[in-house]
C-alpha cells in the first residue's frame, strides 16, 4: 500500500491541529507531537478531524452499545475493508474487552460464538452489503440490544466503514510498519 497522505510531522503541528486533537491524544503524546498514523494523517485537515473525533469519540466512549460487541462489529468492518490499520488497533482492543483469539479468527470467517455476536455479524455483512437490515435481524438484534443500543450499532458501522475506507484511500499503516 502506498501512502497518499502523510502524517503530519512534528514541526508541521499547529494551533488548529493541536486543538483538533485535544481529547483524543494523550497529554504527553500531544507534548511531543506524536499523534500516531491515523490521527496525524486525518490532522492534515484539522476543522475536519476536529468534527470527526467528537463523533467517533462518542462511538468509543460514550455509546450505549457495550464495548465488547462494538469491537466485534469494527473487527468485522475491518475484516471485510481489508483494512489493516482497523484491524491491528482493533484487534488490540478487542482482547482488552475479553475478545479471545478464538472469537477474532471467528469474525474473520463471518461467525460467532454466541447468539447476539452471530447477529452483530450479520448486522454488519447487511449493512456493508445492502445499506440495510432485513426484519429478520433487527428481531435477532431486538432480543439483546434495546433501540439506543440498536442505532449506535447501525452509526458504530457505518463510521468504522467510513474510517476503513479513508484509511485504505490515505495509505494509513500501522505505527510499527510506519
Amino acid at each position: 500500500m502506498s501512502i497518499r497522505v502523510a502524517p503530519l510531522l512534528p514541526e508541521e503541528w499547529d494551533d488548529d491541529v493541536i486543538k483538533a486533537l485535544t481529547g483524543f491524544v494523550s497529554p504527553a503524546l500531544m507534548e511531543k507531537r506524536e499523534a500516531g498514523t491515523a490521527l496525524g494523517t486525518m490532522a492534515r485537515n484539522p476543522r475536519l478531524t476536529r468534527s470527526f473525533l467528537r463523533f467517533n469519540g462518542y462511538l468509543l466512549f460514550n455509546s450505549t452499545l457495550p464495548a465488547d460487541l462494538r469491537e466485534l462489529a469494527v473487527l468485522r468492518v475491518a475484516h471485510r475493508r481489508g483494512c489493516e490499520y482497523e484491524w491491528v488497533h482493533h484487534v488490540e482492543m478487542a482482547q482488552r474487552e475479553g475478545i479471545t483469539l478464538e472469537d477474532i479468527e471467528l469474525v474473520q470467517r463471518g461467525e460467532a460464538a454466541t447468539e447476539v455476536g452471530r447477529a452483530i455479524i450479520t448486522a454488519v455483512d447487511e449493512l456493508e452489503t445492502d445499506s440495510n437490515l432485513s426484519d429478520a435481524t433487527w428481531a435477532a438484534l431486538s432480543e439483546h440490544l434495546d433501540e439506543r443500543q440498536r442505532m449506535d450499532l447501525v452509526f458504530t458501522i457505518g463510521c468504522y466503514g467510513l474510517l476503513a475506507m479513508a484509511f485504505n484511500t490515505f495509505g494509513v499503516v500501522p505505527e510499527q510498519e510506519h
